[in-house]
């Protein structure tokens, strides 16, 4: 079992924790993982763009010249895709890009990429997160007691929403701050691509045991 250092606030070291089993030898194909990322990207997009074709330009209704005896191409219309401010050749219109995942799928993939980061030793367990009024500055000196100060990106788990918790960490550009799943396993808060995307993963002790008590029933 893959096993993951517990801090304290002060950055002392609180002991280790065996990561179940279950999720650390979990086995999850790349083409499985690739699956959930472009399905959680396709979902997220609004699919509302559009863009006018001929015949939806204001003008261009009249010949701009005649057809012959002019030396020039002939032409019908200046709102032609080839004008300026004309219309838009295969103008793309508003469409629904969202992608089905099997249920199954995608638990597996969110498993897996916990797992793989776990084994990387990208997972870090702080003893307790906990900010009773927001203060960014407290936030900051977690991050810097756990040695992820200076990370790129850092993916915050906690056990439950707090707003003064939320709030703390939310002007750290670098900060993305995600909820364990319930219990039922059902509605996973964060999703595989957080997890792939993240370079460090910073979870408190609370949220790491409702991960394992949803993912390994």
């Amino acid at each position: 079992m893959s096993e993951i250092n517990i801090f304290n606030s002060k950055g002392k070291s609180a002991g280790k924790h065996n990561l179940h089993e279950a999720i650390a030898k979990a086995d999850v194909s790349k083409a499985v993982l690739h699956r959930a990322v472009v399905a959680e990207e396709a979902n997220s997009r609004q699919g509302t763009q559009s863009a006018k074709t001929r015949s939806e330009t204001r003008g261009g209704g009249r010949k701009p010249y005649k057809q012959k005896k002019t030396g020039n191409a002939r032409q019908g219309t200046i709102r032609a895709p080839h004008y300026a401010h004309g219309g838009m050749a295969l103008a793309v219109k508003p469409r629904d890009y969202s992608k089905k995942l099997n249920r199954k799928e995608r638990r597996l993939a969110i498993i897996g990429a916990f797992g793989q980061q776990a084994n990387a030793g990208k997972v870090v367990i702080a003893d307790e997160i906990f900010f009773e009024t927001p203060k960014t500055k407290d936030a900051a000196a977690l991050l810097a007691a756990c040695g992820l100060a200076d990370t790129k990106r850092v993916l915050v788990v906690l056990a439950n929403h707090h707003d003064g918790t939320v709030k703390s960490f939310r002007n750290l550009p670098n900060v993305v701050v995600k909820i364990a799943p319930n219990r039922d396993g059902l509605g996973e808060p964060f999703s595989a691509r957080d997890i792939l995307v993240a370079h460090r993963i910073l979870v408190s002790k609370d949220a790491m045991q409702k991960i394992e008590e949803a993912w390994t029933k």
